[in-house]
C-alpha cells in the first residue's frame, strides 16, 4: 500500500522561508517522478514542482521559479520543497504526489498516480 505523508506547513511569513518534506512507503520510490501541487481556497489545484527519480531533472510553476526548489533522497525514500521568498499568494494546502513517467504535459494536468493528504501552508503579509 502505497503512503505520502507530508509534513513541514504551517505559519509563514512574506519573505521567509518553509520545508515541505513528503515521506514515501510501499513504492519503489527511486522509480517515481515526485511532485508537489497546491489548492489554494476556492481554487483549483495547480502544479508547483516536480522532480525524476535520479533528481537529475526539474519543473516549476512559472510562478514559483526562483523561489521553490524541489529535491529528493532516495535513500531516504523522501521528497522536499524547500519555499523561500514566501508570498501571502502562496497560501494553499500543499499535496505531494507520484507517477511512474515524467510526462510533463501529464503532471502539469495533475496525473499522478499517488497522492498525499496534503499539509497546510499559511503566509502572512
Amino acid at each position: 500500500q502505497v503512503q505520502l505523508v507530508e509534513s513541514g506547513g504551517g505559519l509563514g511569513q512574506a519573505g521567509g522561508s518553509l520545508r515541505l518534506s513528503c515521506a514515501a512507503s510501499g513504492l519503489t520510490f527511486s522509480s517515481y517522478v515526485m511532485g508537489w501541487f497546491r489548492q489554494a481556497p476556492g481554487k483549483e489545484r495547480e502544479f508547483v514542482a516536480a522532480v525524476s527519480g535520479s533528481g537529475g531533472y526539474t519543473k516549476y510553476a512559472d510562478s514559483v521559479k526562483g523561489r521553490f526548489t524541489i529535491t529528493r533522497d532516495n535513500a531516504k525514500s523522501a521528497a522536499y520543497l524547500q519555499m523561500n521568498s514566501l508570498k501571502p499568494d502562496d497560501t494553499a494546502v500543499y499535496y505531494c504526489a507520484a507517477t511512474r513517467l515524467f510526462d510533463y504535459s501529464a503532471i502539469h494536468q495533475g496525473e499522478m498516480d499517488f497522492w498525499g493528504k496534503g499539509t497546510l501552508v499559511t503566509v502572512s503579509s
